[in-house]
């Protein structure tokens, strides 16, 4: 755990430094789009705040190379070069799109490019837990892969709109995900607890503890496509990494066990489950828009101001509010399940009613606070307010 510790201070402690500099250096030779049609912002602020969050993550990759506890997924270079390689091409194509604002199609054909980088580098999902463990063609797994990856990228940054949702929500949901592959690998995986989904876990909540004092409100800059496509990416990485540390004999059974309770059996689908569930709103988010935009017969890409964080400034929230409701929510889901994975895993089995009653009582909680805002007119600031996809 020590190492991880490390690996969470040293991509924070970079992030900020190198936010710090690239905030600067953006006023400084005036690096920043002007105000958009579709802007809600009002000051021109720089949005290339992914950068800092790249150079963050690539350091701790670096020095991880270096740690002998993190050697056991350094004897795999060619996932780690992908890793690199494809979080490379999607910031360079964010940075891009942050400052000249590219195409929708041509963001689409990058992230399909990424996504195809971490696959073909060997960090595919291998199997799918449904009666047992079912094993696909090599290529169905491959697109399945790309296509999973594509999908939690857009998730992610389409919530990108608010100072610090982004940022927190993803802090939250990597937190979680960090203490559940921790333990996961521990329950189906080697004898180790050093593993490459924990390390990105580690390596993003690092870099989100690190931008997100240049992100709150009011931001001095924001993250842009560029960090939250990076983000998404490496979310969607560490999840299908997991995949392959697990042992699927040991998962197998675990589901397959005639003699397990419901508790039971949802304790061995929780691993199916969490990696999914940490992503509920970007997701849920996601779904919506590209819902609507289709049947207003507009590109699933199109941006608009009809975002959950946007409905919920129109309801009367204030930007604070909504970004707090939105990190209650994360938690709140996040959390009832990883107590329920710990119950399920004979540690401490009261844990089960503890997460049932949490979970129940903090989605009522969430959903109380979220539909009777604190004001009775909307109210949006605009310079809480960051350019949304």
């Amino acid at each position: 755990m020590r190492q991880y510790l490390f690996i969470i201070i040293l991509t924070a402690a970079v992030t900020f430094v190198v936010g710090w500099v690239v905030w600067h250096l953006s006023h400084r030779f005036k690096i920043y789009p002007g105000i958009r049609e579709r802007d809600v912002h009002t000051t021109p602020t720089p949005r290339i705040g992914g950068i800092a969050i790249y150079v963050g993550i690539m350091v701790a990759i670096a020095i991880s190379s270096q740690v002998p506890f993190f050697a056991i997924f350094w004897e795999r270079p060619a996932s780690i070069w992908a890793i690199v390689i494809a979080s490379t091409v999607i910031v360079l194509v964010g940075i891009a799109d942050d400052l000249w604002d590219l195409d929708w199609m041509i963001k689409l054909a990058a992230q399909f490019i990424t996504a195809s980088i971490v696959a073909y580098g060997g960090l595919q999902i291998y199997y799918l837990p449904f009666g047992g463990v079912t094993v696909l063609s090599s290529w169905l797994l491959f697109g399945l892969t790309v296509f999973v990856i594509v999908i939690v990228m857009n998730a992610v940054n389409f919530i990108d709109g608010l100072d610090g949702l982004v940022a927190g929500v993803v802090l939250i949901s990597n937190v979680i995900f960090f203490l559940y592959s921790y333990m996961f690998v521990r329950d189906f995986g080697t004898s180790t607890n050093s593993s490459l989904a924990t390390f990105i876990a580690a390596a993003i909540i690092g870099a989100c503890i690190g931008f997100l004092p240049l992100n709150w409100r009011p931001a001095r800059m924001f993250m842009g496509d560029s960090g939250a496509l990076l983000l998404g990416l490496l979310m969607a990485t560490s999840a299908i990494a997991i995949t392959g540390e697990a042992n699927p004999e040991a998962l197998s059974d675990a589901i397959s066990d005639d003699r397990l309770g419901e508790s039971q059996l949802l304790g061995a689908l929780i691993p199916i489950l969490l990696p999914v569930v940490v992503l509920t709103l970007p997701l849920t988010d996601f779904g919506l828009a590209v819902m609507r935009r289709l049947r207003a017969g507009k590109s699933p890409f199109s941006p608009d101001r009809k975002h959950l964080h946007h409905r919920m400034l129109d309801h009367g929230h204030t930007a604070m509010e909504a970004v707090l409701i939105f990190y209650s929510w994360t938690a709140v889901v996040c959390l009832s399940v990883l107590l329920m994975y710990i119950a399920t895993r004979d540690r401490w089995p009261g844990l089960w009613w503890v997460g049932v009653i949490f979970g129940v009582v903090g989605i009522i909680a969430c959903l109380v606070v979220t539909i009777i805002p604190s004001r009775r007119r909307p109210i949006i600031t605009a310079p809480d307010l960051e350019d949304a996809s």
